[in-house]
């Protein structure tokens, strides 16, 4: 997938765990459990009924609030390989882009999260500004949250 010929913002936050790979991939392919992991301001459920059997080409609906306001959203698993890494991208939101990587990469002790979130919000300009305003600030705060909630259920730094 490439990203260059449209601006659009790049967020990157890795974290240590101390679990294999697969291990930690484990609570990741379980997409319920991203209600556990995104910060309670956003009343974010999972409307995608249980079990969700996880793979490429899978699609995922969301219910969230963002500022008050009701928000539906689907993703679509774009790449999927256990234990490595998978990729989600928005098929309906807020945002004209949203590319998540999720990778997981083996170190000393454990694995190395990482994400990697290519996002891009619609109308132009408004957009950027919107985007600057607030946009930046919520996505830091949901990532730092998501942060403290994996250090506290599968170990690591907080």
């Amino acid at each position: 997938m490439e990203f260059t010929d449209t601006p659009h913002h790049i967020l990157e936050r890795e974290q240590f765990v101390p679990l294999t790979p697969q291990e930690a991939f484990v609570f990741f392919a379980d997409a319920h459990n991203l209600e556990q992991i995104t910060p309670p301001f956003l009343r974010f459920r999972v409307l995608t009924p249980r079990p969700i059997p996880m793979g490429e080409g899978t699609l995922i609906d969301y219910r969230l609030r963002l500022h008050g306001l009701p928000i539906r959203w689907k993703t679509r698993i774009e790449a999927w390989e256990p234990g490595v890494r998978f990729v989600d991208r928005q098929l309906r939101g807020p945002y004209a882009l949203w590319h998540h990587t999720h990778t997981f990469e083996p170190v000393p002790g454990g694995t190395l999260l990482r994400d990697v979130v290519r996002y891009r919000l619609p109308f132009g300009p408004f957009g950027r500004l919107v985007e600057r305003l607030f946009v930046r600030r919520d996505v830091e705060r949901i990532f730092a949250y998501r942060h403290e909630v994996i250090a506290r259920r599968l170990g690591g730094a907080l």
